[in-house]
């Protein structure tokens, strides 16, 4: 058991350095991923290795071809709409459950979250703002009584970072999401809750835009 739990360890180590190397462009889109390589990179055996690479073809990141191995999945319109349709669905839904319960410790963990992502923004560090535009969506359901939806939320947030990086690089998407964040706070803390829930969902949806312009252009 203590030589599984180790393996387990490392191959969730292994998955978190792996996803932010894909995320970040270290690893591009079509890149191959060998295990031996990998392996001796991190000092391991293939075992937590190939773990780690089944980990990130489940979250669609790799995938995995016969007599090629792993492959870092490509950007994809399709997973753009498939993903931004559920956030669509989803993210509301949790909205209009969590922000009639908001603590005013909710709203002081917001605001810090917001201040974090304004100077992100200033400092043009894309890959900390897409670590802080999901604590931000994430905590704007943390009174949701919906503990698989959140689930679902969160891995729907990690796929979007990637797409989102791409978006960054050539647009002010960054300056609008500070805006609109800091519009979402201001509805709740309001409480016009149905009204924060609409603006959630056009946020969403001139994310899904822009980005179906970015990746079309690259694709």
């Amino acid at each position: 058991m203590t030589a599984t739990l180790k393996h387990r360890t490392l191959s969730a180590a292994i998955v978190d350095r792996l996803r932010q190397s894909i995320l970040d462009g270290t690893h591009p889109a079509g890149a191959q991923l060998r295990q031996d390589a990998l392996a001796d990179t991190y000092g391991v055996s293939r075992i937590p290795v190939r773990e780690a690479l089944f980990q990130l073809e489940a979250e669609g990141l790799v995938r995995i071809a016969p007599h090629k191995g792993a492959i870092v999945s490509e950007l994809s319109l399709d997973e753009i709409n498939d993903v931004f349709d559920l956030r669509c669905l989803l993210e509301p839904r949790m909205l209009a459950q969590s922000a009639p319960r908001f603590t005013p410790e909710d709203f002081g963990r917001l605001d810090d979250i917001q201040s974090k992502f304004e100077a992100a923004i200033a400092r043009r560090d894309v890959g900390q703002w897409g670590l802080l535009n999901a604590e931000f969506h994430m905590a704007l359901y943390e009174r949701a009584s919906q503990p698989r939806t959140r689930v679902i939320v969160a891995a729907l947030l990690q796929t979007s970072d990637r797409y989102t990086r791409v978006q960054l690089s050539g647009t002010s998407a960054m300056g609008i999401a500070e805006q609109e964040h800091a519009e979402l706070i201001r509805l709740c803390r309001a409480g016009e809750v149905d009204r924060a829930c609409r603006f959630l969902a056009r946020h969403i949806e001139s994310v899904r835009a822009d980005l179906i312009r970015v990746v079309g252009r690259s694709a």
